[in-house]
């Protein structure tokens, strides 16, 4: 009952802001101290009691009521990282500060008049308080007030990290003397000490992790083509920041550390809260949009250094992203293991198989994964050139390839697969990929592929055609990048398997047909690229592929057909119109009738087909010429 009555009063307060005709002052701490005391304590409370439409008319009728509301929730945080947060109730009160900012900002950056207000300082309120003060006694921008302030408080001890000393009101640490870098959330690279871990911490660090991904947003609600750079950001990765190097740190090692699997007793996540995921999950995404901004870096050399300094600036008088800086200059071995482990462990997750169903964890942040992994390849050479030289790369490839078959007919998943197809481009171009394909691929994890016997590059080519022939019609673009990820590795590949040669050859069937070549300018770049696998892996690894020349030489009549195309006008017309017809024909007709296929439809996401039984065919299945992907112009 008495909590009922607590939230009714935050929620009388909220309603008193936003009917109030006149401005709140400033100074009447009475009204103001009822949005962060401890009447409310979750993140769910706020979000219901703060409803969106009350937060816009707040925005459009009292607009100097919301200006008040965040400078004084801002001055909140500032005053407890300059207290050092030591008590309960200023925790409850950073918490709450931090729950209703995350709930207002968003609301903030849809209004254009409004974005630039966190960069600027309120008229009356320069001066006041001197925790909202630079250096020279000018007043600093609220934005960066609280990032700073929510930085100083991701390292405080007893809130979101654990103390190094004895706790007590007398031997509790100054947060602006605090070297933060003793206090790194986990064990891993440029730390080994592994710290206590307590579930408090993890959910504090949490809520203050999604305030900052909340600020950094702005960029969503900006029109399409703005120059304006994000200055949260900017700031962030700047040295302006004190804590990026330990920000980094944090995580990057609590990511890669992560293990949901745990002591691996069968559901054990059902038994167990685990307070890890989350924070994980918002410190992945936090860390990628954090690398994914660029503000003018040095450019990255071949061997995965910067050419300039951490404090350098950019090119365009611009501060260097120090995360980007800091990752590049990753060079230790048994930091390039931890990495690349704590990566295939998380990606392989969801490829793990028990014989009690459901007993196993499963995230679902693997695209945060994938995109973090190709930062790493993009950013550190030195990493590249480790993943690849080590037999873990297939620990990577499998559940890429996994997700790109599980994800071809969603289209509300075709960003997963552009960054899974794009991986597997950067790694075929280097010769160690291929040698790696040809390893036996044992793994048996349930997929509508037909069942095979043989290595990862059989895999690998059985998954690409099936994205080619049952994928939706926008994985059109990226049939380029597949084939060429087949070209790549194609003289690496000593033995492919009946399966994957059929595969192979059905392609260049389809792709070799008069009306496909004819239909666009570029189609028959597809078939040079499949010309150029066969042409490879005869020249190069003849002996070992007797399966892909059988294949060929039963489907001689595709290569016959090809060389003898013509090419005179009144055939490509004749080729083209013919296969009009036959599509107009096919529409015509009644729609179950046992003869003609029709085409699914495009509109919307399907899901991947459940697994059939496959069964090892030696033989091209006869082309019909109805299914959607033969009009694949």
């Amino acid at each position: 009952m008495g909590n009922s009555d607590t939230k009714l009063n935050f929620r009388k307060a909220v309603i008193q802001l936003t009917t109030k005709t006149q401005p709140v002052e400033a100074q009447d701490e009475a009204f103001w101290d009822q949005f962060w005391t401890d009447s409310v304590t979750s993140v769910q409370d706020v979000f219901a009691l703060v409803p969106a439409a009350e937060i816009r008319a707040l925005r459009e009728e009292s607009p100097s009521n919301l200006a008040t509301l965040c400078y004084k929730a801002v001055e909140k945080l500032v005053m407890a990282a300059e207290s050092s947060c030591a008590t309960a109730k200023e925790q409850q009160t950073v918490l709450n500060c931090v729950r209703l900012l995350t709930r207002i900002l968003p609301y903030i950056f849809e209004d254009a008049d409004w974005r630039g207000f966190f960069w600027s300082t309120l008229p009356g309120q320069a001066g006041e308080n001197d925790s909202l003060n630079d250096e020279d006694g000018g007043s600093m921008p609220l934005a960066q007030s609280l990032l700073n302030a929510l930085s100083d408080l991701l390292f405080c001890p007893d809130f979101t990290v654990a103390p190094n000393k004895k706790a007590g009101p007398e031997t509790h640490e100054d947060l602006q003397s605090i070297d933060s870098c003793e206090y790194i959330w986990e064990s891993g690279v440029g730390f080994a000490h592994s710290p206590a871990q307590y579930p408090h911490h993890d959910q504090n660090r949490s809520e203050i992790l999604k305030l900052l991904l909340t600020c950094f947003s702005e960029t969503m609600y900006q029109p399409p083509g703005d120059p304006l750079p994000n200055q949260w950001l900017t700031y962030f990765a700047s040295s302006e920041n004190r804590h990026a190097l330990p920000l980094f740190t944090s995580l990057l090692n609590i990511v890669c550390a992560y293990d949901p699997i745990g002591y691996g007793m069968p559901y054990n996540h059902l038994l167990f809260s685990d307070y890890r995921e989350p924070t994980v999950e918002v410190a992945l995404q936090l860390l990628i949009v954090v690398l994914d901004h660029d503000n003018g870096q040095s450019a990255i050399s071949v061997d995965g250094t910067t050419t300039g300094t951490a404090m350098d600036q950019g090119a365009e008088g611009e501060p260097q992203n120090l995360f980007v800086n800091y990752l590049s200059r990753i060079h230790r071995e048994e930091d390039f293991h931890f990495i690349l482990k704590g990566i295939t462990n998380l990606l392989n997750n969801p490829l793990i198989q028990t014989y009690l169903p459901n007993s196993c964890k499963k995230i679902n942040f693997h695209q945060e994964i994938l995109v973090l992994f190709w930062k790493l390849c993009e950013f550190n050479k030195k990493f590249l050139f480790y993943v690849l030289k080590s037999s873990d790369v297939l620990d990577v490839i499998a559940p890429i390839l996994y997700h790109l078959n599980d994800s071809r007919q969603d289209q509300s998943r075709v960003g997963l697969m552009h960054i899974g197809v794009f991986i597997l481009l950067l790694l075929s171009g280097e010769r160690n990929f291929g040698v790696r394909l040809n390893k036996p691929y044992t793994v048996r994890v349930p997929m509508d592929i037909p069942v095979f016997t043989g290595t990862h590059a059989d895999f690998l080519i059985i998954v690409f055609h099936k994205i080619i022939t049952t994928g939706h019609q926008r994985l059109q673009p990226l049939f380029d990048c597949l084939l060429t990820i087949i070209v790549n590795v194609s003289p690496y590949l000593k033995s492919l398997s009946m399966v994957a040669s059929t595969k192979l050859l059905h392609l260049l069937e389809a792709f070799s047909t008069p009306w496909f070549l004819f239909s666009n300018p570029s189609n028959h770049h597809l078939v040079f690229f499949l010309l150029e696998v066969f042409n490879n892996i005869i020249q190069y690894q003849f002996d070992g592929n007797a399966n892909l020349v059988y294949t060929i030489i039963r489907k001689r009549n595709v290569f016959h057909q090809l060389a003898n195309l013509p090419t005179d006008r009144a055939s490509i017309e004749k080729a083209v119109s013919r296969k009009r017809k036959g599509s107009e024909a096919s529409q015509r007709s009644v729609p179950n009738s046992p003869t003609v296929a029709d085409p699914p439809s495009m509109e919307g996401s399907f899901p991947a087909k459940e697994a059939q039984p496959g069964t090892l065919k030696a033989t091209l299945a006869e082309m019909p010429g109805k299914g959607w992907w033969w009009e694949l112009s």
